[in-house]
């Protein structure tokens, strides 16, 4: 009779947190540091070349989110997560940023009819 070894009674130990799991190349790293670090010199030319206005607000927001979704994807390992994490971390603030397009609008109209209304005295 062949008696079972310590050895056989162990099962396979699953992959922890800290050091069996997969790792990303290094190359994808190198390049998303290359593309932040084109972005952020795109942020930095939008005032060396003095923009003003709206182009200027619209320009650096859109290199800060840009910048953001990079980090957040590559950095914070959102872009292997599942789709419901995803929605769990992006959906609030998508939704607040439509929010506040929302309030801006209604305060332009706001302001709109006030200065309609109350600027033409009697």
């Amino acid at each position: 009779m062949a008696h079972a070894t310590t050895h056989d009674a162990v099962p396979p130990r699953p992959a922890d947190a800290h050091g069996d799991e997969q790792q990303h190349p290094i190359k994808l790293y190198l390049v998303v540091w290359g593309w932040l670090f084109v972005l952020s010199t795109f942020s930095y030319l939008v005032d060396y070349f003095h923009l003003q206005g709206y182009l200027r607000w619209a320009l650096i927001l859109l290199f800060m989110m840009l910048k953001a979704g990079l980090i957040v994807a590559v950095f914070m390992h959102m872009a292997w997560e599942r789709l419901t994490l995803i929605y769990a971390i992006l959906l609030p603030p998508a939704v607040i940023l439509v929010f506040v397009a929302i309030m801006a609008f209604e305060s332009g109209y706001t302001l709109f009819t006030r200065a309609f209304f109350l600027a033409s005295g009697p």
